[in-house]
């Protein structure tokens, strides 16, 4: 099994996975543990959609408690929000058919950056179809499903967990949860918390609730409610769950970019990742190829003892016999795709300045380096750059706070002439890095 973690990681590694982290145990017993520098044990780490399945288990207590039922209309809940002749599809729209992403909608009703409160956003929408029919992924039912465990407990979804089941399972760690701009907690998205208290809830659940999630709750929310088969990814279309996914051996608590809790009851297992893989469409289904090709199978053939591996977050290559010592400043013609105005390099640093004005963004050759998100100051940053050709540089940058996104950006120095590349995650805050532009020099 310690040869098999190996292949993992180095399949990881040569699939250009930008991991973070990654906790295996098996039938209890913690079997590997990994923090790729400078990510550190306890740290907490934005888990996205992992939020929504927390969300489901605050809700799952509720029904626990006789405070809903699974066939009330969520209307009933809201009533200050539904228009006054609402569509008959939202008013039969119930808790389960939320809970199972059975909305009356092809997509998120509420707009970041536009809408104060985004669970009343979810009732003034127009409807597109018949609720419990097909599966739509909808980051708007989670919000709402946050937004009525406040209205029955009189307490945010993080406070009401707090008690019941944080501190009863020993989660210790630093936690928060981003709000949306009305006070709520993002049920969908905004969960920060660390790998190890993720871990410890997958293991709960695992385990039937352990007495801490009603144990009815915790099974049922595991199993098929409704097929997934349209969706686009491999992983995806094993079916969804209550606020979680199927896989082809179990379920999975998944948040954007990598943050898996991978339940597997048959071999008692539970993998557990922190990543940032946006760049990388095809980068989550990579972390599951290689933990279901590369070491599920031979779970339960050997022992082993605990590992702990250290190892580096994700860089790219440099071949340290390129590289220019400094350029002119070059500039950009108005209009351009990267809003750029001008570019410089020196040694190991770019200087330009775009729409967020004059940005200075050093990298390290190779190797990460710590840095200000660029344009964002207080934002941490990794900032990693390699010479591909002797002309072409290569330079990737994370933001790794609490909204990690990046950029991937080639710069083509030709005489009186550059071209930069870039791609980027979606994010306020990589603005400006998708596209292409080309400045010369005076």
């Amino acid at each position: 099994m310690q040869n098999r973690i190996q292949a993992f990681v180095r399949r990881l590694q040569k699939e250009d996975v930008n991991m973070h982290g990654f906790i295996l145990t098996v039938d209890g017993q913690e079997k590997a543990k990994a923090y790729y520098a400078p990510f550190r044990e306890g740290q907490p780490h934005r888990m996205y959609s992992v939020s929504k399945t927390i969300t489901a288990l605050a809700i799952g207590m509720l029904l626990d408690a006789g405070k809903l039922r699974l066939d009330d209309p969520i209307c009933d809940y809201f009533q200050d929000y539904v228009p006054e002749s609402p569509s008959p599809w939202l008013a039969a729209l119930t808790i389960r058919d939320m809970l199972r992403m059975a909305t009356c909608y092809r997509w998120t009703q509420y707009r970041e950056g536009v809408d104060e409160n985004w669970a009343k956003s979810f009732f003034t929408g127009t409807p597109t179809h018949a609720p419990g029919s097909v599966f739509y992924y909808d980051t708007g039912c989670s919000q709402v499903l946050a937004a009525l465990v406040k209205r029955l407990s009189g307490q945010e979804v993080i406070d009401y967990l707090e008690d019941r089941l944080f501190k009863p399972l020993g989660c210790r760690d630093e936690r928060y949860w981003l709000r949306d701009p009305s006070g709520c907690c993002q049920g969908g998205t905004g969960l920060c918390m660390s790998l190890r208290d993720l871990h410890r809830v997958a293991v709960c659940l695992l385990n039937g609730g352990e007495g801490v999630v009603p144990a009815w709750f915790a099974r049922e929310m595991a199993e098929k409610h409704i097929e997934t088969l349209n969706q686009a990814n491999e992983e995806e279309q094993y079916g969804y769950c209550w606020q979680c996914w199927r896989t082809r051996a179990g379920w999975v608590m998944y948040g954007m970019g990598g943050q898996l809790a991978i339940v597997c009851p048959d071999k008692k297992t539970v993998l557990s990742t922190i990543a940032d893989t946006r760049l990388d469409p095809f980068g989550v289904q990579r972390i599951y190829n290689a933990f279901f090709e590369e070491v599920y199978p031979f779970i339960g053939q050997e022992d082993m003892e605990p590992t702990v591996l250290t190892l580096k977050a994700h860089t790219v290559p440099d071949r340290k016999e390129y590289g220019l010592a400094e350029t002119g400043v070059y500039r950009f013609p108005e209009g351009n795709q990267l809003q750029l105005a001008s570019l410089q390099l020196k040694g190991d640093c770019l200087y330009y300045e775009n729409a967020r004005g004059q940005v200075v963004l050093p990298f390290g050759r190779g190797e990460n380096r710590e840095i200000d998100y660029p344009g964002w100051p207080g934002v941490p940053a990794l900032s990693c750059g390699g010479w591909v050709e002797k002309d072409l540089l290569r330079v990737r940058c994370y933001a790794v706070g609490n909204s990690p996104c990046g950029f991937d950006m080639l710069v083509r120095f030709q005489g009186n002439t550059v071209t930069v590349q870039s791609r980027k995650s979606y994010d306020p805050m990589t603005n400006s890095y998708e596209g292409v532009a080309t400045g010369t020099i005076d």
